[in-house]
């Protein structure tokens, strides 16, 4: 998967978000910031995250994901 297609999955489950994608030989490195995050654990923000991603996880495009995921304050935005 090209980095554009995954920042769509993820930009179209988490509206308003903005999504940085790499790519450090197979791993997959994530950060997204999104106001959708306030006051959620960070389990609870990585799980929405995945949950965009869950199809391409599941057949196996994508695999070793690492992500940041932050708030706007978080972000210092």
């Amino acid at each position: 998967m090209q980095p554009d297609q995954i920042k769509a999955l993820i930009e179209g489950q988490i509206p308003g978000s903005q999504v940085e994608v790499s790519f450090e030989g197979s791993h997959l490195q994530l950060t997204v910031i999104s106001e959708v995050f306030n006051g959620l654990s960070r389990l609870k923000k990585q799980q929405l995250v995945y949950g965009a991603l869950s199809e391409k996880i599941a057949d196996g495009t994508l695999h070793a994901v690492q992500m940041k995921t932050l708030t706007p304050e978080e972000a210092g935005e």
